[in-house]
C-alpha cells in the first residue's frame, strides 16, 4: 500500500585535500567590510583584524586597520586604525596613520595622525597632534 520511491543514493562529500587550503585561505581574507547598519547601536569595544564601515551606533572604543563612517554613523569612543575616513560623528580621540574628514563630518577630540585631510565643511573640534612617521631600521649587510 505504501511505498517509498526508490532513490539514489548520494554519495557523501567528501573533501578533497588540494582544494581545501586554497578555500581555507579564501574564507580567512574577507574581501568585503564589516557593516554596522544604521539601525544597530553596540554598547561596548569592537575589535577586529578586518575592515569596518559604520552607519550605525557604536559606544565604545573600536580597534580594526581600516574604519570608515557614514553619514548616518556615530562613535562615541576612542579609535586606533591605519585609515579613518569619516562622513558621520566622532566623540572620542583618534589615532591612525591617515585620517580624512569628509564635508558632513562632526568630529569632538584629539587625532593623532601622519597624514590628515579636512575638507571645507568638516567641523572638527579638538587637538591634531602629528606623530613621526615610523622609520624602517637599518639592515645591517
Amino acid at each position: 500500500m505504501f511505498t517509498k520511491p526508490n532513490r539514489a543514493k548520494t554519495p557523501a562529500l567528501r573533501a578533497d585535500p588540494a582544494v581545501t587550503p586554497a578555500l581555507a585561505d579564501a574564507r580567512k581574507a574577507p574581501s568585503l567590510a564589516s557593516l554596522i547598519a544604521s539601525d544597530i547601536a553596540i554598547q561596548g569595544n569592537v575589535v577586529g583584524e578586518g575592515d569596518l564601515h559604520v552607519d550605525g551606533l557604536i559606544r565604545g572604543n573600536v580597534s580594526v586597520p581600516r574604519l570608515s563612517i557614514g553619514e548616518s554613523g556615530r562613535i562615541e569612543g576612542d579609535i586606533e586604525a591605519e585609515v579613518v575616513e569619516t562622513r558621520g560623528h566622532i566623540t572620542g580621540a583618534v589615532n591612525a596613520h591617515q585620517v580624512r574628514l569628509a564635508a558632513s563630518s562632526h568630529v569632538e577630540g584629539d587625532i593623532t595622525h601622519e597624514e590628515l585631510t579636512i575638507e571645507t565643511g568638516a567641523y572638527f573640534q579638538g587637538r591634531s597632534l602629528k606623530r613621526q612617521a615610523r622609520l624602517e631600521a637599518p639592515t645591517e649587510g
